[in-house]
């Protein structure tokens, strides 16, 4: 629940971080969900028609081909819709099953004399954040420095190894022709692979061939290709050397990494490497465990830089088969749409040939025994397929089939529209949302994917002594004159100074070395307080004796910080369903107006959940509080409990309970984030929240949804002037600075963010200023989901406050790493910020310690959290309405933490 209060949030949970939101409340998950959760799958990259090639002309020898086997096929349409009650559309499959082809950037002529190739527009894969993204400079050319110098010094470790290159290393690329016209890439490469030994290391992408050592400018070979005998000739010119730093430059030596992990036998999930034969078994829940490397190359401040991060897969032990009888078990006649709603979008493994697919339906009139056509037109049944090809004997002859569509870029290569699977054949991969609310099996994970900074540096390690004791690697290497750097980058870092955090009556404690403050609220007021009179309990009668119980402590709790409680009224619903709970309510909304609402509700049901906010966010706007009734007289920490939800009963009236020290004055900060509603797939869900006070403890909010597709610069530049003239009403001033912390960008959209969003929030804000001083503006990515890891004496996480803005950032942007909360487990992940546009006047410095005291504001937690607050807070706020709301709050709590 977005703000139902457990344990784990004061307790046992300190090292998560930031998120305390309903899927993150079990400890261990923010340790396992980055890299255990399931990816969606994506069709085999192997064409199902690999050509077998003849020896070419000349003395060349024979070299072995890779016999690609065709998956089953049915022809004609589907029996059914893809997916019910939705569009046909599928949504785009994450990564890509094979490594990377490089597609041509720029269209060169035969013939052409340009020396130079600056290649803008490359596309690497899915997503663009793998390798290089597409060229894009937010360095600004005024910026004297992007480094800051308050704090100390600090020696570093990261997870990077530098990729050596000679001074006089360059990278040239050619065109290559075929004659007569051969439109299928893999026949293209397999032609040209044939004379490898005339070519030595190069790459190609079926127009395209590079290499790092100069051949003749026009080079021709001839190929005969089996299939029909037909000799085709292979023309080889020269079109250039690539630039240095470019992204074509960079995303040569990512293809060339993932060769490298080829040669080390790991099998491709999705878009990463994993290592079967080193895979963790934890029989008690039928789930293997598969380790494997995350690996990206680019250009940084200290040269051409290798991240690798450790990573984890789950492969579960059940079949797809297994399920199927789960479901029907549990459900009987009603099972097919459980086990739908289960398997569609999931991922599976096929072991007989290591490859993943993507669940886009399942066809229940198709059986094992159904019969498709073979190439040669031959019709055979999946039985008798599996048992010829493969040696596997179907056991279950009247299962039905799993239907995968082939991505469009494998349909453009030849491959067919549809592949059928065997359930009974495939394993399910990644975690159920069952699963990870189960806090045991999430612990036993966490055991081996939390790993501390000692254990991941000696994997790091025993990784790159791996890719050096490969032949095959140190081969490649040759071939190409690179070296990869045998040692992990060290580099400079600055620790900041601990911050003061002020309370009520000029009281002031230090954060410690921690960053955690809990203990200061024993004896000391909060900053802004309120009075509760007339608020209403709504809970279940059977703990009305706990109830009572809460009330005490929370009013005890509550009375040494100022914060007066007086007793709530209590109403008993009728039973635990969600209509009980909103017949009550308003009742209550009806009769009482009152100020504030706190149900108790006994487990998580999300329909409740839901059914309650929609009532007090929507229908009847009031704030609520939603606790869940093991909370109300738990065995321990009861005090604990009381007071944290003290404190967010006095943020949602409009209290502060605490602030730290900005002095600059006309300052208004604001938070971004986006997050998918999850029964409108189509729709996205934009929330803001910017600041309204002095001391950063009062806040405007605003939500806007859009469509997958449509522009959100307007809607964002319309809430940042609303938010400004709120600002005025507060002030009597409009601010002179304002402070955008833009969540949910990936490094592909920073030039549409930038072109787009920046340029008509400018303008808009423009427009309100009118002839005034115009606003002072900076807009800042904040990239919570990155590799980067740093460590302190090869042993220990950096302490909160750790700063790096220079070795491993981006040499074309204005960007730096803060370490802003403390791990007490597992390695701790900086926050990766961007400054894409600046006109405040500030310095480097400034910024950076601007952004570290915004970590301290969040007031969900008594501590530092990964991200400023407002960008947290325009995260829960998202995440609200997206899974919960569906719907646009009223704008009668738009200037209240309704949501915290």
């Amino acid at each position: 629940m977005a703000d139902e209060f457990t344990l784990n949030a004061w307790g046992r949970g300190r090292g998560r971080g930031r998120k305390q939101t309903q899927a993150q409340d079990n400890p261990g998950t923010n340790g396992v969900s980055k890299h255990v959760q399931g990816e969606r799958g994506i069709r085999p990259g192997a064409q199902a028609e690999e050509p077998s090639y003849a020896r070419p002309s000349g003395s060349c020898p024979q070299q072995p081909q890779e016999q690609a086997q065709p998956q089953p096929q049915l022809q004609g349409q589907w029996s059914r819709p893809l997916l019910r009650g939705m569009s046909n559309s599928l949504p785009s499959a994450i990564g890509t099953s094979r490594p990377v082809d490089i597609e041509r950037a720029v269209s060169v002529g035969r013939g052409s004399s340009r020396s130079r190739v600056v290649a803008e527009n490359i596309s690497f894969g899915r997503r663009e954040t793998r390798g290089q993204a597409p060229l894009s400079v937010t360095k600004p050319s005024n910026l004297i420095s992007k480094k800051g110098t308050s704090g100390h010094p600090l020696e570093l470790t990261t997870n990077y190894f530098e990729l050596i290159c000679k001074s006089d290393w360059h990278l040239y690329q050619y065109h290559v022709d075929f004659s007569p016209e051969e439109d299928r890439i893999a026949v293209r490469k397999g032609l040209l692979r044939l004379h490898e030994d005339k070519l030595n290391g190069y790459i190609f992408d079926g127009s395209s061939l590079f290499t790092s050592h100069p051949l003749q400018k026009l080079l021709e070979f001839t190929s005969t290709r089996k299939s029909d005998e037909t000799r085709i000739k292979i023309t080889i010119r020269f079109v250039g050397d690539v630039e240095r730093g470019s992204p074509t430059y960079i995303q040569v030596f990512n293809v060339l990494m993932r060769k490298f992990l080829q040669h080390l036998k790991l099998q491709l999930i999705g878009r990463d490497y994993y290592d079967a034969k080193a895979k963790i078994q934890i029989t008690e829940y039928m789930l293997d465990l598969w380790p494997g490397y995350i690996t990206a190359i680019k250009q940084h401040d200290h040269g051409i830089l290798l991240c690798a991060e450790i990573s984890h897969k789950v492969m579960r032990q059940q079949s797809i088969w297994n399920l199927l009888e789960d479901a029907r078990r549990r459900n009987g006649g009603d099972y097919r749409a459980r086990f739908l709603a289960e398997v569609i979008g999931m991922t599976v493994l096929t072991s007989y040939n290591n490859k993943t697919y993507r669940v886009d339906d399942v066809v229940f009139d198709l059986t094992p025994e159904s019969t498709f056509k073979l190439r040669n037109g031959e019709s055979i049944s999946y039985i008798d397929y599996y048992r010829t090809k493969y040696q596997i004997k179907i056991k279950e002859r009247y299962q039905p089939l799993l239907l995968s569509q082939s991505k469009m870029k494998n349909r453009q290569i030849g491959e067919k529209d549809i592949i059928y699977l065997v359930p009974e054949l495939c394993r399910a991969t990644g975690l159920t949302d069952e699963m990870r609310n189960n806090f045991r099996l999430m612990k036993s994970l966490a055991n081996y994917t939390r790993i501390g900074p000692h254990a991941r540096i000696q994997k790091l390690m025993s990784f790159n002594q791996r890719l050096h004791s490969e032949p095959a690697v140190a081969q490649d290497l040759k071939k190409w004159d690179l070296n990869l750097d045998k040692r992990l980058l060290s580099i400079q870092g600055r620790v900041l100074n601990q911050e003061n955090i002020f309370f009520g009556r000029n009281k002031r404690i230090i954060s410690g070395n921690e960053a955690d403050w809990s203990k200061g609220f024993r004896g000391n007021h909060l900053l802004v307080t309120t009075q509760l009179n007339n608020w209403h309990y709504v809970g279940p009668s059977f703990v009305k004796r706990d109830a009572d119980r809460f009330i005490e402590n929370l009013i005890k709790a509550s009375s040494p910080m100022g914060f007066i409680v007086k007793p709530p009224t209590f109403h008993d619903v009728r039973n635990e369903n969600a209509g009980s709970y909103v017949d009550t309510l308003e009742r209550i909304m009806r009769s009482f107006q009152p100020q504030l609402v706190l149900c108790a509700v006994p487990n998580n049901r999300a329909d409740r959940y839901s059914a309650i906010k929609k009532k007090c966010c929507i229908d009847r706007p009031v704030s609520n509080q939603v606790i869940l009734t093991k909370n109300l007289n738990p065995e321990k920490g009861a005090m604990s409990i009381a007071t944290k939800i003290a404190i967010q009963l006095n943020c949602k009236l409009g209290g502060v309970p605490w602030s730290v020290e900005i002095p600059r004055s006309g300052l208004m900060v604001a938070g971004f984030d986006v997050c998918h509603d999850t029964i409108h797939r189509n729709k996205d869900i934009g929330a803001m929240v910017a600041s309204l006070d002095k001391s950063f403890g009062r806040y405007y909010s605003a939500v806007t949804m859009h469509k997958n597709g449509e522009e959100m610069s307007n809607n964002l530049s319309t809430n940042m002037v609303d938010a400004a003239i709120k600002y005025r009403e507060v002030n009597k001033e409009l601010p002179t600075h304002i402070v955008l912390y833009r969540d949910g960008v990936s490094d592909g959209e920073i030039p549409y963010v930038y072109s787009h969003e920046v340029r008509t929030i400018r303008e808009k804000l423009n427009a309100l200023y009118k002839n005034t001083n115009p606003v002072k503006l900076a807009v800042i990515i904040v990239t919570k989901r990155i590799n980067t890891r740093l460590f302190l004496d090869h042993s220990l996480n950096p302490p909160p406050g750790t700063i790096v803005d220079d070795g491993i950032t981006d040499p074309l942007r204005y960007d730096f790493f803060i370490v802003s909360q403390h791990t007490r487990q597992g390695s701790v992940a900086p926050t990766h910020y961007n400054v894409i546009y600046d006109t405040l006047g500030f310095d480097a410095d400034k910024i950076q310690r601007l952004t570290y005291k915004l970590c301290h504001m969040y007031f969900n937690w008594a501590g530092t959290v990964s991200v400023p607050a407002p960008c947290q807070y325009a995260h829960k706020l998202a995440f609200l309405v997206g899974q919960h709301l569906h719907q646009q709050p009223s704008t009668a709590l738009e200037n209240l933490l309704y949501f915290l």
